[in-house]
């Protein structure tokens, strides 16, 4: 599954390809609390059709009310690009299904230019992230290459967002955990592949949609050639495939490692690569084990579960609690269960 963010860009592309008028939406400034976060879009075509989300779905409704002929409206002006505002006041909020006190801002693109959108969706599928500025005064677009994923930012004359390729998680090991891993990772946007030597391991994959890389860990981790927007994960349970994998990774700028295992393999996996390889604790700071957050996890399912918020909480910039960190929640519990 494609990333909402190129899903949206392509169908507007193949939108105005086919000669449809397509309207382009952006959450451009959100105040208190809002359902999507700043940068997200939205396509909307001239027949009401829609792919993406800038809210909960009431405010989607309302754009298909104003600017489409779905229910007899005006159909979309031609023009310059517009900020629209919604969730001013309480009753406007409710109205349209925003949060206690949610406000938010739209930047509305009519007619975005097809020549433009092609030569952004060619950078994205050579793996190139693209700083797009959008100016609201005179429409023109600009589209340049970076290497910096910097945050989104709108002034209320100027929109400058970076698009990058989709996110990518590349598993070292096949197995149930895998398995499970995997699905939830092609569900969440992410292009998925795959690296197990063991024929045993492969040849009983079930999961469509998912790259299977042949040859040793180590090489297929330099040949991923890893960059901000890859996880890597070895659920192998073996170190002569791991070890060497997660050295190249930890080398990268991946924005999250980590490895299969109990407390105890964790740490010896560490030492291993302190004593044998040169690395340092300060090196591993950035690797994860035991990985996934503290839920319980028995299966192969749940604990993919908490390895999935993981990643994600890893994409999205979140700092978690200590008390959901597997290794400190599991000395707590011990800890509670102690003699007096």
């Amino acid at each position: 599954m494609e990333s909402i963010d190129l899903l949206v860009l392509r169908t507007t592309r193949d939108w105005l390809t086919a000669g449809h008028r397509v309207l382009l939406a952006t959450v451009a400034r959100t105040w208190g609390s809002s359902p999507r976060p700043v940068g997200s879009m939205m396509a909307l075509r001239s027949d009401g059709r829609v792919v993406g989300s800038v809210s909960g779905g009431c405010i989607e409704d309302d754009l298909i009310h104003r600017y489409t002929t779905a229910y007899s409206g005006p159909g979309m002006p031609n023009g310059l690009p517009q900020v629209v505002r919604y969730g001013v006041s309480a009753d406007e909020a409710h109205r349209f299904g925003l949060p206690c006190g949610g406000t938010l801002e739209l930047v509305l693109e009519f007619a975005p230019p097809l020549q433009h959108l092609e030569r952004l969706l060619a950078c994205l599928d050579k793996g190139s992230l693209v700083r797009r500025g959008l100016n609201l005064h005179n429409g023109d677009i600009s589209l340049t290459p970076t290497s910096t994923p910097d945050l989104f930012s709108f002034d209320g004359q100027h929109m400058l967002s970076t698009l990058g390729p989709g996110y990518r998680l590349l598993l070292i090991g096949g197995g149930a955990l895998a398995e499970y891993l995997a699905t939830m990772a092609l569900f969440n946007g992410f292009n998925v592949s795959l690296c197990d030597p063991r024929p045993e391991y492969t040849a009983g994959w079930s999961v469509p949609g998912v790259n299977l890389l042949a040859g040793m860990p180590d090489d297929v981790v330099r040949a991923f050639a890893p960059d901000l927007r890859s996880a890597i994960v070895a659920v192998s349970h073996d170190p002569k495939l791991d070890d060497l994998a997660l050295l190249e990774a930890l080398h990268s700028p991946a924005f999250y490692i980590g490895a299969i295992g109990s407390r105890r393999n964790s740490q010896l996996r560490r030492e291993r690569l302190i004593e044998h390889f040169g690395e340092s604790e300060a090196s591993l700071q950035r690797l994860h084990g035991p990985i996934g957050i503290y839920i319980g996890s028995k299966t192969p399912a749940e604990i993919a579960v908490s390895v999935m918020a993981e990643i994600l909480a890893a994409k999205n910039d979140v700092t978690l609690p200590g008390a959901v960190n597997v290794t400190r929640a599991k000395h707590a519990r011990e800890a509670a269960h102690l003699p007096r």
